[in-house]
């Protein structure tokens, strides 16, 4: 999504190559500047009156997951282990399929490794594990692990770097006793199912806080 006056110069100007890359790149720099920094960690922060700074928390990563130059891959890394590479749940959610926000409150903060996992971005994801400047079973307010956000929105490159470490929990509950894979059944996506049954340590039977199981959703045939 990018507005209509670049599109238009974008197709007068074909010779132009990686808008993609460029809008991304542009707004990781904007959010690492000084003024950025010094609003972000504001509780009463309200981007509706910033939509560029809105825009910029939000979409960077589906610029980023279409094409990133390597200096762009660099500032996302950077970004992405500070506070500012975090972002407002709300607008996370606004993203998201299958999510009820409920009473939610607008200001809990997802690490960078559960926003790359949620959004798919398996480069970066892969880097903040091999940094390892993030616990890769960390749990954020619901106790969702980045396993269980990559699971829950089908990110099946996420997945299966997480699941190809050994020191990942492939079969840790959130609050709600939710696994990763209740949630891959339950909205369906059979590549994530089968590659969390090939971990031995996952229990499909086993239940969350409501009785409901793995089995009890649509992976009745694996």
């Amino acid at each position: 999504m990018i507005h209509f006056t670049r599109q238009g110069y974008l197709s007068a100007h074909p010779g132009i190559s990686r808008p993609h890359s460029a809008i991304a790149e542009i707004c990781l720099i904007y959010l690492i500047s000084e003024q950025v920094k010094s609003i972000w960690t504001v509780p009463s922060l309200n981007t509706q009156n910033t939509p560029f700074l809105e825009y910029c928390f939000v979409y960077w990563r589906a610029h980023e997951k279409r094409e990133l130059s390597g200096p762009g891959r660099l500032l996302a890394l950077e970004i992405l282990k500070e506070p500012y590479g975090q972002i407002p749940t709300k607008l996370l959610f606004a993203q998201a399929k299958h999510m009820y926000l409920g009473d939610l409150d607008t200001f809990h903060l997802f690490s960078g490794l559960h926003c790359e996992s949620f959004f798919g971005i398996v480069e970066a994801v892969a880097g903040l594990i091999e940094l390892e400047y993030y616990d890769v079973n960390g749990k954020e307010f619901w106790g969702r692990t980045p396993l269980a956000w990559g699971a829950y929105n089908g990110n099946e490159g996420v997945v299966e770097v997480l699941l190809g470490r050994e020191e990942v929990n492939p079969d840790m509950p959130d609050k709600f006793g939710r696994t990763p894979l209740l949630h891959a059944a339950e909205c369906g996506y059979e590549g994530v199912i089968k590659m969390v049954l090939g971990r031995e340590e996952v229990n499909p039977e086993r239940a969350d806080n409501y009785g409901q199981t793995p089995l009890g959703k649509d992976m009745r045939e694996w």
